[in-house]
């Protein structure tokens, strides 16, 4: 096995227990508000105190890997993670477990963009396709696997070994990781933290996503625990836009006048945005037009994520050689007749129709995902490549978090499970048609290497 291979597949095992860890807390949200006696409503800031901690940290992370070093920074990361999980599955009420999982998410949000950071300067821009395919599988099975993994721990075992189980997993990841990851002396670059930014940019981007879970709470866009946090986090990111005009700051929104750079990240965006809707809205119908239980709902959508799995390292490979352009179109095609199919769906529909047509959404939307990904790092120089694995960590957040608020509002107003179903495909194949019209703006077939790095640094 190659120090690549080797170096993928120690990353993405730290890289996976945040993603399946989060997805594994949200289908049990209701034996832990039993098991604490507290409300439903308590209890859903165990995820999104998590899911903040996220948010808020990713910037920072990016400062830091200059600072410190990514190898020092990531196994930080894991240990604070498996703090975390330690105390989470030890909590003795439901304010020790938002803590607890509050620090969960600190060290989430290192590793996260670390994982992007770490698989690209190993695998430089000639295999930026086909490495960052491989992480895709992890981006798409990790949703499908975490209901089903939490589904199942909690049928068998205690609620606490949701957080007990990462600790063998991420004492493994660790001492791999002490192995395999490669020593990279800081730099010092970026030695001063743009505190002043970071005040800014990382409560203003939790903000943002504390709105959107809330919309998804209150299934309203107008009701004030929403416009509070929404008004708030536009006035701080408008700050942070000013501030970043001058000095250094934490991330440079230059980075959005590359043309290839703001192409990749939108797609991608409204690639995490169809994919966690149709996550969201799938279980929705199978439980309630089919009276199928949790876990089989899971099951059932778990197509969804083997799609994606599958597409997303042949198409990252192939993107090495041919670009993202084409690939991203065809996908987005692929993507588009999956859409199409769910809007078919009627009270009478088996469960066999909505799992093809979920299939072939995944195949679609992996096909998109992995070369857009790949072309992003393969521009990129260097030293921006923290910068830029912050920014689509950052909007990959705010994606989820508005899938799922959009998706329960068209629920909620939908007023029957098909219906919904059919409202969320639609809006799905809206974003589908945005990708089309903004793939054509990724790069084609890429040029050599230091032919690419060079044009992108005077571009």
């Amino acid at each position: 096995m190659s120090s690549l291979s080797r170096l993928v597949g120690v990353v993405l095992l730290g890289g996976m227990l945040g993603i399946l860890n989060s997805t594994m807390v949200a289908v049990g949200i209701d034996t832990l508000a039993a098991a604490f006696g507290t409300s439903l409503s308590a209890a859903g800031w165990m995820s999104t105190g998590f899911l903040l901690a996220v948010t808020a940290a990713i910037p920072v992370t990016s400062w830091a890997v200059d600072r410190f070093g990514a190898r020092r920074l990531w196994l930080s990361g894991l240990l604070v993670f498996l703090a975390g999980s330690l105390g989470a599955g030890s909590a003795w009420d439901a304010g020790s477990l938002v803590g607890f999982r509050v620090v969960q998410g600190l060290g989430t949000g290192v590793l996260d963009p670390l994982v992007l950071v770490l698989l690209a300067r190993a695998a430089g821009p000639r295999r930026a396709g086909r490495v960052m395919g491989l992480m895709g599988v992890v981006l798409s099975l990790g949703p499908v696997l975490g209901p089903l993994a939490g589904g199942a721990l909690l049928e068998a075992f205690s609620w606490r070994w949701m957080f007990l189980l990462n600790v063998p997993v991420g004492v493994v990841a660790y001492a791999l990781a002490l192995r395999v990851v490669p020593d990279d002396p800081p730099d010092g670059r970026r030695a001063r933290l743009d505190m002043i930014g970071l005040a800014l940019l990382a409560p203003g981007f939790a903000a943002l996503v504390l709105a959107l879970s809330q919309a998804a709470e209150q299934a309203a866009f107008g009701a004030w625990p929403v416009l509070v946090p929404l008004a708030a986090g536009v006035a701080l990111l408008a700050g942070y836009g000013l501030h970043a005009r001058r000095g250094e700051p934490l991330i440079d929104p230059r980075l959005f006048a590359r043309r290839s750079f703001s192409a990749a990240v939108v797609v991608m965006g409204l690639v995490g945005l169809a994919t966690f809707a149709t996550l969201f809205a799938l279980p929705l119908f199978f439980r309630q037009v089919h009276g199928v239980g949790e876990l089989a709902a899971g099951m059932l959508v778990a197509p969804v994520g083997a799609g994606a799995a599958v597409a997303m390292p042949l198409a990252g490979r192939l993107s090495d050689r041919l670009g993202a352009r084409g690939l991203a179109l065809g996908g987005a095609v692929v993507a588009a007749l999956g859409g199409v199919a769910f809007t078919q769906v009627g009270p009478g529909t088996g469960v066999g129709w909505p799992v093809l047509a979920g299939c072939v959404m995944g195949l679609g939307l992996g096909s998109v995902g992995a070369p857009t990904m790949g072309s992003l790092y393969r521009l990129l120089p260097a030293p921006l490549i923290p910068q830029g694995s912050a920014v689509l960590y950052m909007l990959n957040q705010l994606g989820a978090a508005l899938g799922i608020a959009v998706v329960t509002l068209i629920v909620q107003r939908a007023g029957d499970p098909v219906g919904g179903l059919r409202g969320v495909f639609w809006f799905a194949l809206a974003m589908v048609a945005v990708i089309l019209a903004a793939a054509p703006l990724l790069p084609g077939r890429p040029a050599p290497e230091a032919r690419a790095v060079s044009e992108d640094r005077v571009g």
